[in-house]
């Protein structure tokens, strides 16, 4: 039993690390940008699913349904933005966004 709770922690904490890596080693691109912080949040709902399964509770069901809906609330506020940016300037990069301000 705990040898399988390991498993889903190491896995969990492995694509908390991807996602980390993606956020500060790869800042010129907005799309992986934004596919690193989906990581972060998937890796965070693993570890709620996890720990609910084992504990018998259901509260982390509960967060980990929260935090997806939060999820897709910014993947998809976060590309219009990136379709709005690419009509007005033609290139999506992390460098140009300071055009962006008010």
């Amino acid at each position: 039993m705990l040898f399988n709770i390991f498993i889903f922690i190491t896995f969990s904490s492995i694509l908390f690390f991807l996602g980390i890596l993606g956020i500060f080693i790869i800042r010129k691109n907005i799309i992986i940008i934004l596919i690193s912080i989906e990581l972060l949040l998937l890796a965070i709902n693993i570890n709620f699913l996890i720990f609910s399964f084992f504990l018998d509770d259901i509260i982390g069901e509960i967060i980990s349904i929260y935090i997806l809906s939060v999820a897709g609330a910014e993947a998809s506020i976060g590309l219009a933005l990136l379709i709005i940016f690419y009509r007005l300037r033609g290139i999506i990069s992390v460098d140009y966004t300071s055009a962006l301000k008010g």
